[in-house]
């Protein structure tokens, strides 16, 4: 990870979502973990480790690696971190590589010292479409949840963090909230 903050926010997301995707049998999330997405792939290529993936209508068991030709399928959410030195692959080079490679169904961004440098895509016809806030919310129609900036305090550091929401504006809680 970049800086403590990047961890903090991987975690925060990652942590709340778990026991909704668990109650709801969802799937699995993850993060800052190597996707395999050819098996093809040479060493120190065709892979990928997003800052957190999800990916649904599979088991939520430990795995070393997600490897999409075992598991029979890539994430349908994927969420970057941005950061100075990532920013500009982050949204060029591996935006391209989530949408023709990976082919993952929602695509986000978020700079956690700069919030204003979030957005979000949905792919569509295999080409990813700019999603529009709404009421200044990025809805994710994989997972049925929004995603919103909260200002407030997480691990002692006051910041605008990026957290899950219910459609209807609750937030998923971390199991200590």
């Amino acid at each position: 990870m970049e800086t403590e903050r990047h961890k903090k926010q991987m975690e925060l997301l990652i942590n709340s979502l778990q026991p909704w995707l668990d109650q709801h049998q969802l799937g699995y999330v993850n993060g800052n973990m190597f996707i395999y997405y050819s098996p093809k792939q040479v060493k120190h290529q065709d892979f990928k480790g997003p800052d957190v993936f999800v990916v649904l209508g599979v088991s939520n068991r430990e795995r070393k690696s997600w490897v999409v030709w075992d598991e029979g399928k890539g994430p349908e959410v994927v969420i970057e971190l941005l950061s100075d030195t990532t920013a500009s692959y982050d949204k060029g080079d591996k935006k391209l590589i989530y949408q023709t490679q990976l082919k993952a169904t929602e695509y986000f961004w978020f700079d956690p010292f700069n919030p204003k440098d979030w957005a979000g895509f949905r792919l569509s016809g295999g080409v990813y479409q700019a999603l529009k806030p709404i009421k200044g919310r990025l809805l994710s129609q994989s997972l049925e949840l929004a995603l919103i900036k909260w200002p407030g305090i997480y691990k002692n550091v006051q910041a605008t963090w990026l957290r899950w929401a219910t459609l209807d504006g609750e937030l998923l809680l971390l199991p200590e909230e």
